[in-house]
């Protein structure tokens, strides 16, 4: 079952020409085990109900359901044609019954207080129209002692790690969404200061070389 809580001016990526284009980069890096499945995996989300923002196609929270027991997960995702193609290939890989796509905006999320064990989203922070306002929601979500898993690409990444990053994507017609992705993420100095005026200021923010990691959580 879809829902669907998304404002008309905000829609994601849509048409199928261009979440095909998506499904092909996502599906590669999974193939080439470039997403962050053991990431958050190693932070702690292992068990439970999950909440996973901006899924995309659906293979990282696929590929957690895959590799952990007893999980189940909700994915939220702004664009219909994005979770169209979630719904696809959960079907393909045979786990349509332990995953629910919902069609929302990550500012108001449709689920009641204390609903989920963990919650995880993988490169979609720098597409979030109202960044505290989720950060929010999230916190509320949250069960205590649920876990928290959240990363991006870095802004201020070394000019060579960018242009390395464009030189490898394929499909090439992605490229151009690459780094108008990275052009519009955040530095880790910037979400640190953005979380010290909300809920999640206990988490941890780091960066790495490409990119940032927001890990917490909960208090009971």
């Amino acid at each position: 079952m879809t829902r669907s809580r998304v404002p008309e001016t905000d829609q994601g990526i849509q048409g199928r020409n261009a979440v095909e284009i998506y499904d092909q980069m996502q599906r590669r890096l999974r193939d080439k085990g470039w997403i962050e499945t053991q990431d958050i995996t190693k932070s702690g989300i292992t068990r439970g109900l999950a909440l996973e923002i901006g899924p995309g196609p659906g293979y990282l929270g696929l590929e957690w359901l895959k590799n952990t027991r007893g999980t189940t997960l909700k994915g939220l995702d702004i664009s219909a044609d994005m979770i169209a193609a979630a719904e696809r290939n959960a079907r393909a890989y045979g786990l349509d019954h332990r995953v629910e796509y919902v069609h929302s905006s990550g500012a108001v999320l449709p689920f009641e207080d204390g609903s989920f064990d963990a919650v995880f989203a993988a490169s979609s922070l720098h597409e979030w129209s109202e960044p505290k306002e989720t950060f929010h929601e999230i916190w509320r979500v949250l069960k205590g002692g649920g876990k928290l898993f959240i990363s991006d690409f870095r802004r201020d990444m070394i000019p060579l790690l960018k242009w390395l990053l464009w030189f490898i994507a394929r499909p090439k017609k992605i490229r151009p969404g690459l780094l108008t992705s990275i052009h519009a993420a955040y530095t880790p100095h910037e979400i640190r200061t953005m979380i010290r005026e909300t809920e999640l200021s206990s988490c941890e923010v780091t960066g790495t070389l490409v990119g940032l990691k927001v890990i917490g959580t909960k208090g009971n």
